[in-house]
């Protein structure tokens, strides 16, 4: 393979790479003042990055002796990234200039891309050694955003809480590819199938490569925040900018699950019947930790944190299938997840108070059909979608991971599922309930943004029943990012 294509193979990393350097540049010598310019070329970079999409980096196979694979997959998992970045990243100026009553600094759409670079990596890595680098590029980016107000007690406390439990976890990955590597004899992910598969053959397992794998899955499952290695992400979410959680609750999401599927199916297939079992396990854990700790919460943010733990384990029902259907399942479903919790962030965004000050408790909401009616509306439709009520695409996304575990005979997982998602839809529904029923509570200030409102209307569109157009276009895309793993 010449050297121009694997590198035309990799074109969306190298434009968000060299993109981001050249912004840091600008800003350097822009300064403050460069803000708002700074944010739309990285926009317009991801945007770019996204039409090279379309060419080797979406069918070119393996590049670099293996240690990177342009697929179907790969740009099914990176086109969501990059959409849900660009949001993030334009909701972030009128945020931070209503918050602290300054522009943006620079640097935070900088960050966005780097991150996005790693994640980028990280879907499309078919060595543990790309994986990893991947992984500690977004995750880097990703604690200095955490912490990007550093003037507030909250944010400097998620990005050292983020900070710490990250390392632990990068360390139990690490130690885990350590033990993958030194009983396979390589990193490449083939070969390490051909391990397992080895092991299987021999009529045992390898005691090395199955501890191995519990490792490894321990800290992707930190990444993905599935329980119990989710202990992070109620204060990260809480205390992050808001344009932080959302990024964090969309795009990195997207990738670790993108990242856990690649390794699971293409590393460890052969050793199904051991990570099925870690991941039936975290399934039915997130689902229920992340249903009964939401009921309980005051602050919008912990409960949306505790929401993503629910969502998650509903997605690991899908892979825990193991099949094609099901790895297509968990992409269409974190496909309506990003919109979904987009879509709750952007609402959260418009919570303010009469002085202009970031209002998050739920009581805040009450009697919100009275005072901003659109805002209600769009919240509901985001609320139900999230409690999978049909006819909104939340109920299809989770009916294609229940179906996908009822083909590969996973029929009493599939009840699990559908039961605990009772709970999770009564504190979905006990918003609804407040917005609607309750007298109401001083009304949010009218914030000005023709970008976020139009945001909150295009996503509350896109899972509305309006959405239902492109559901058949969705679904056959996620079967053909699925197909190439297979």
């Amino acid at each position: 393979m010449s050297y121009s294509l694997q590198l035309a193979m990799t074109l969306p990393e190298i434009i968000l790479g060299l993109g981001a350097i050249l912004l840091m540049l600008a800003a350097a010598w822009g300064g403050q003042g460069s803000s708002r310019a700074v944010s739309y070329a990285a926009v317009a970079i991801l945007v770019g990055a996204f039409v090279a999409l379309f060419g080797p980096a979406s069918a070119g196979g393996t590049a670099f002796d293996g240690l990177y694979r342009a697929d179907m997959f790969a740009a099914f998992s990176k086109g969501v990234i990059y959409i849900a970045a660009a949001v993030c990243i334009l909701i972030a100026p009128g945020f931070f200039q209503r918050t602290s009553g300054d522009d943006l600094r620079p640097e935070y759409p900088v960050l966005m891309l780097l991150s996005t670079a790693g994640m980028g990596m990280m879907v499309s890595a078919s060595d543990l050694l790309t994986l990893y680098v991947g992984l500690e590029l977004q995750s880097l980016a990703a604690y200095v955003l955490a912490s990007f107000m550093r003037r507030d007690g909250r944010s400097a406390e998620a990005g050292l809480k983020y900070f710490v439990l990250g390392a632990l976890a990068s360390g139990m990955l690490l130690y885990g590819i350590s033990l993958v590597y030194g009983f396979s004899g390589t990193t490449v992910f083939s070969g390490i199938a051909e391990a397992y598969a080895a092991a299987a053959a021999d009529g045992g397992r390898s005691i090395g490569l199955l501890v191995g794998l519990v490792f490894v899955f321990a800290g992707l499952a930190f990444k993905i925040s599935a329980a119990p290695m989710h202990m992070w992400t109620p204060d990260v979410y809480e205390g992050a900018p808001t344009p932080v959680t959302a990024f964090f609750a969309s795009a990195p999401k997207m990738a670790a699950m993108a990242m856990a599927i690649r390794v699971a199916i293409e590393a460890m297939g052969p050793a199904i019947a051991d990570w099925r079992q870690i991941v039936v396990f975290a399934a039915l854990l997130s689902i229920i930790w992340g249903a009964f700790g939401a009921i309980g919460q005051k602050n919008i943010k912990r409960l949306l944190a505790y929401s993503s733990i629910n969502n998650v384990g509903f997605a690991l029902i899908g892979l825990a299938a193991g099949s094609q259907a099901g790895v297509a399942g968990v992409l269409f479903y974190m496909s309506v997840y990003v919109v979904m919790t987009l879509g709750c962030f952007l609402i959260v965004l418009q919570m303010r108070d009469a002085q202009g000050q970031q209002v998050e408790t739920i009581d805040s909401l009450s009697g919100m059909s009275t005072t901003r009616p659109g805002l209600a509306l769009a919240l509901a439709i985001f609320m139900f979608a999230l409690a999978g009520i049909p006819p909104l695409l939340g109920f299809f996304s989770k009916l294609a991971v229940f179906n996908a575990a009822v083909e590969a005979n996973l029929l009493w997982l599939a009840v699990i599922g559908i039961v605990g998602s009772v709970p999770g839809a009564y504190y979905y529904l006990s918003i609804v309930k407040r917005m609607y029923f309750d007298p109401a509570a001083p009304k949010f200030e009218s914030t000005p943004g023709a970008v976020e409102g139009g945001l909150i209307v295009l996503t509350a569109a896109a899972i509305s029943p309006i959405g239902l157009i492109g559901l058949s276009s969705l679904s056959a895309f996620s079967m053909l990012a699925a197909r190439s793993l297979f």
